[in-house]
């Protein structure tokens, strides 16, 4: 006689609902992956995941000990970032981390990289894109909307996940390790889909870096040509300035430096344009996935309010808030304008390299070797094709307007 009834167990109340047969266990455990979550929240934010937050850091540290030490050897710049990534995986896969430590480390993968992101923002001027860069404007445009339309595309044709290849697209198209950073949260990335992002980005950059100044020195006509090309098809910042340092001290072309440095800034401002738009293109896509029926039986449609927060996460709205304080205080701001900026500066630079640092290492920390199993090479053929379109793209409209 009960067959039919089933429990429905919301927030306030407990009420006896007729329904089908065999929807009692399916009930139960949506409240009990909720019950999951919720503890799982929870424990994140107790005392005890402090531990777990300060091994991310302390990797975080030697890994950037290790890139400057790197740096200084080989004469060739290296990001820590990348190097704290590799250096919580190496520990996580050989002597293993600690189970006590694991909510600490996760706390680091979410709220301090979200944190880590919106202090990048501090560094976004738009006014100083208007005042430095309008030169290399449709060069930047062209290049990143270059990237954004093909990238999406070759994924999907070669069966890359979604995720995966939004990662792609944000690191090749628009600024390498921080657009990852920064786009992973908002469509939940896995650990391993990060890894991977980022070793494409690490390993595509550095042979751009190590090879576009002889290249482009013999196919562009001018040194702004030079440092359009080297800001636009070179993926990671210290990547695209080494890139630049090098062919300067190889060619004595400072120009070719300078115009590289602002290419670059002006393609990092995709970040807030590029970074809520393929948050939202991801959200639509999950949604069409959805069975209609599903959805109106079980009440997950979601409208208004809560649509916006389900497109463009709070963080994100953080980070555009954080660029317009930056942009209106160069803007405004006559007296004290120097203290302003120095200070905007520290927390885009410093405090955003030890955050997401921090929260790279706890991914690396996170990611077991054999959740790597089964990449393949399409994710690296993917990269490559992008980072050519995206280059080529860059070299092509400069040779127009230069």
């Amino acid at each position: 006689m009960l067959t039919g009834i089933r429990p429905l167990i919301t927030r306030r109340y407990v009420y006896l609902q007729y329904a089908r047969p065999g929807k009692l266990a399916y009930s139960m455990e949506r409240f009990c992956s909720s019950s999951d979550e919720k503890e799982e929240k929870s424990a994140a934010r107790t005392p005890s995941s402090l531990s777990g937050v300060v091994a991310s850091a302390v990797t975080a540290t030697a890994g950037f000990q290790i890139a400057s030490f790197l740096t200084s050897s080989l004469a060739v710049p290296v990001s820590g970032i990348p190097v704290a990534i590799l250096l919580g995986a190496a520990i996580r896969n050989t002597v293993g981390v600690n189970q006590s430590l694991l909510p600490g480390v996760k706390y680091a993968t979410k709220t301090i990289l979200q944190g880590g992101i919106i202090a990048v923002a501090a560094k976004l001027s738009f006014v100083e894109l208007l005042s430095t860069g309008s030169q290399g404007l449709p060069v930047v445009i062209a290049s990143v909307g270059a990237g954004l339309a093909f990238i999406p595309i070759a994924g999907k044709f070669a069966g890359l996940p979604k995720e995966m290849t939004l990662l792609l697209t944000a690191g090749t198209s628009i600024c390498g390790v921080t657009a990852i950073t920064a786009l992973a949260p908002a469509i939940n990335a896995s650990n391993r889909d990060i890894a991977v992002a980022v070793a494409n980005t690490v390993a595509f950059g550095t042979v751009g870096m190590i090879c576009y100044p002889y290249l482009f020195n013999l196919a562009c006509t001018s040194s702004e040509q030079v440092g359009m090309c080297l800001g636009v098809a070179i993926h990671d910042t210290s990547q695209v300035l080494g890139s630049a340092m090098s062919y300067k001290e190889t060619f004595s072309d400072e120009l070719a430096l300078k115009v590289a440095a602002v290419t670059k800034l002006t393609r990092n401002l995709g970040l807030a344009i590029a970074i809520p738009g393929l948050t939202y293109f991801h959200s639509i896509e999950q949604r069409k996935k959805l069975d209609a029926a599903d959805v109106k039986q079980h009440g997950d449609t979601i409208s208004g309010l809560a649509t916006f927060q389900k497109y463009v996460p709070s963080f994100l709205i953080a980070f555009i808030g954080m660029s317009s304080l930056r942009s209106c205080g160069d803007f405004f701001l006559v007296q004290d304008a120097e203290t302003f900026q120095k200070t905007m500066d520290y927390i885009g630079n410093d405090v955003s390299k030890y955050a997401l640092g921090t929260a790279m290492a706890g991914v690396g920390l996170s990611t077991s070797a054999s959740s790597l199993k089964g990449v393949g090479w399409k994710p690296f053929a993917v990269g490559a094709s992008g980072a050519m379109v995206v280059g080529g793209t860059g070299f092509m409209v400069s040779s127009l307007i230069v």
